[in-house]
């Protein structure tokens, strides 16, 4: 009894077995989890050893995605962030779910860390290897903060700058400090507060002439009075 419980055989069959006195040659064996067969590595009879592998069997009634997050997003996306998933098989019917897990290692050929989104799967159209598109909602929970057009920002490689507008065709330079982007916009965590206009189009023309005007004035300051 004690071998068939180690075998992992049902008491009820345990039970039959002492009661009836018989040594059965076949046995029913009900799977330890139910779900569906996605490997099957036995035949019919075929002799198995101890240890051997059967069947692999998965619930697929809740299915894993596993999105790849750049490195430099990361520290925006959290357990419990919520997602909304779009499966290439089914672009018009997005599915929403929610960060459960965020793998520690980081993939070192592309910059980006696995974050696992667990979604429902009732009627089994998620399948295994799908591709999909996911979209975090990382500022969801967060405070309004102050935001400006990404083509307002002149970016010259070692600072950023903002034009604020002072009115009468006058603009003052702001070196700023930058925040999360996203649809466009981008957070502005130091150097412009929230009311002030900004230059959002040709920003460039009206940096290429302030740097000529000051040239100008550079150098009528160096030449010789009359």
């Amino acid at each position: 009894m004690q071998r068939l419980r180690n075998l992992g055989v049902p008491e009820s069959r345990i039970a039959d077995v002492r009661s009836k006195g018989v040594n059965p040659r076949t046995i029913d064996w009900p799977s330890p989890a139910s779900g569906s067969v996605i490997e099957k590595r036995v035949l019919n009879g075929q002799r198995v050893m101890p240890g051997d592998e059967l069947y692999r069997i998965a619930d697929l009634s809740h299915m894993w995605v596993i999105a790849e997050v750049a490195e430099s997003d990361l520290a925006a996306v959290h357990v419990g962030t919520r997602a909304e998933v779009t499966l290439r098989a089914y672009p018009h019917q997005p599915i929403a779910g929610a960060v459960t897990f965020i793998y520690p290692d980081l993939r070192p050929e592309t910059r980006t860390a696995r974050v696992r989104i667990e979604l429902p799967n009732p009627d089994g159209r998620i399948r295994a290897e799908m591709y999909a598109d996911v979209v975090f909602h990382a500022g969801a929970a967060r405070e309004p903060v102050v935001a400006v057009p990404d083509s307002a920002v002149i970016d010259s490689g070692t600072r950023q700058v903002v034009l604020v507008a002072k009115g009468e065709g006058r603009f003052e330079p702001r070196a700023v400090k930058l925040g999360a982007h996203g649809q466009g916009f981008v957070e502005i965590l130091d150097g412009v507060a929230a009311g002030e206009s900004v230059v959002t189009a040709a920003t460039f023309l009206i940096d290429s002439e302030s740097n000529l005007n000051a040239a100008l004035k550079s150098f009528a300051q160096q030449e010789p009075a009359p």
